[in-house]
């Protein structure tokens, strides 16, 4: 336990029941936030791809429903970072839509 503990500042590293403690709420953080991680990038996600979108006079939530509809299979990673890298690919993926 103290090895894990390892870093931690203070008594949090050197007596056993606070780095235990210490360290049993550092691994509840940690798997909490492996989800939370995914929350929040595919929110970062949303909100590129709207951005982007809005720029061609189109709004997020009808570019989703219209690459659903069209079978275009591109996934929200994909495509914001096709909006912040590489607007031009961006723009034909909006123009294919329309």
């Amino acid at each position: 336990m103290l090895g894990l503990a390892k870093g931690y500042w203070g008594s949090r590293s050197k007596v056993y029941t606070v780095a235990k403690n210490t360290v049993e709420k550092g691994l509840q953080y940690a798997f909490r936030d492996r989800k939370v991680k995914k929350r929040e990038f595919r929110a970062l996600w949303i909100q590129r791809i709207n951005a982007g979108a809005r720029q061609y006079g189109i709004s997020y939530s009808q570019l989703i429903g219209k690459l659903a509809a069209k079978n275009i299979g591109l996934n929200r990673k994909v495509l914001a970072d096709l909006a912040m890298n590489h607007p031009e690919a961006f723009k034909a993926i909006v123009d294919t839509v329309k």
